[in-house]
């Protein structure tokens, strides 16, 4: 029998397009629809710079030039509703058949994390985009179980880093235990190892701690992480603890601090603004601004240090973060 190899791809691996679900007047973005519109115009103008894009929407295709699924939507958070991709590889000495690889697209449930949001018609966007023949691989749901892809990242080479606050939270997949769901991630996405991060969080967040927020792994075993202030004690404990991972080889990580946005506010409520939510795409990095010249050119250098052979862009994302997301956030990638 052939012996199949199965792992969950990093980010910065060669994509064949971005999916973005667009905001509409039925979603939360209907009091500030123009700006966040503006934001996604410009997102999808770099995005088709470098690679295709794919866009679901209840309306006609709002963006000239990328493929379309026509469909209703509660809201655009396409990194938590989105397929996650695995890579399964085929044993080369396998006397069967000659080795191969073919993507795995996984639908798990998404549940507005933890039941805070509607999340019905975001649920039934995987299986559109599949059965439209909009998606290249084979279809392997588990909609049973609820993960996010906010809340996982991966180094491409068997190790899963996820924060034991968000898997372990309520409302998401008790009564498993801890090694259960270690286990189930293992399976489902190749893992040799799990890493989980014990602290870290954002005033404002209500992901319940997404690890895309707070803590990103890139190339040649480096973390870009975000840094703390005083408002964010739990930060420094994280980074205390970033200083201790060590890599299968048995190696520290190199580690990049980023800096944490001066505070933003909606009506009196601080947002979890973080450069950290960024965008890997082909050839670029898209990363969050927040009109702070010096640490949004800080953020940008440092992420230039992760991934010096790519571009980085700027986009502002005021408007994102006015909903608790950021770049990230609105957009999943597929390989």
């Amino acid at each position: 029998m052939k012996e199949r190899n199965r792992r969950m791809m990093a980010e910065w691996e060669p994509q064949h397009c971005v999916q973005l679900t667009w905001p509409h007047a039925q979603t939360d973005w209907a009091p500030m629809l123009d700006d966040i519109t503006a934001v996604y115009q410009q997102l999808s103008r770099h995005i088709l710079q470098y690679e295709d894009l794919l866009v679901v929407s209840p309306s006609d295709n709002p963006c000239p030039g990328a493929r379309h699924l026509q469909c209703n939507t509660d809201d655009t958070w396409a990194r938590d509703h989105g397929f996650i991709s695995v890579v399964d590889e085929w044993d080369a000495a396998s006397p069967q058949s000659d080795s191969r690889s073919s993507i795995t697209l996984l639908d798990f449930q998404f549940n507005g994390w933890g039941n805070k949001f509607p999340a019905n018609q975001d649920n039934q966007i995987n299986r559109r985009l599949f059965d439209a023949g909009l998606m290249h691989g084979t279809y392997e749901p588990h909609l049973d179980f609820v993960l996010e892809g906010g809340s996982i990242e991966s180094d491409g080479h068997g190790t899963i880093f996820t924060t034991a606050c968000c898997l372990m939270a309520p409302h998401r997949n008790q009564p498993l235990s801890r090694q259960q769901i270690e286990d189930r991630l293992k399976s489902w996405l190749g893992a040799e190892r799990i890493v989980w991060i014990q602290h870290g969080s954002l005033l404002g967040d209500d992901t319940d701690g997404h690890i895309d927020t707070l803590v990103r792994i890139c190339p040649a075993d480096t973390i870009v992480y975000t840094a703390g202030d005083s408002d964010h004690p739990d930060l420094s404990a994280m980074e205390q603890e970033l200083h201790t991972l060590r890599t299968m080889e048995g190696l520290p990580y190199r580690l990049l601090r980023l800096p944490l946005p001066r505070p933003l506010y909606d009506d009196g409520q601080r947002l979890p603004a973080t450069y950290a939510n960024y965008l890997v795409i082909n050839g670029a990095v898209l990363v969050p601004t927040y009109a702070q010249p010096d640490l949004d050119r800080q953020a940008m250098d440092t992420i230039q240090q992760a991934f010096p052979d790519r571009d980085i862009i700027g986009i502002d994302c005021r408007p994102v973060i006015r909903q608790h997301g950021s770049l990230h956030c609105c957009t999943m990638q597929y390989y």
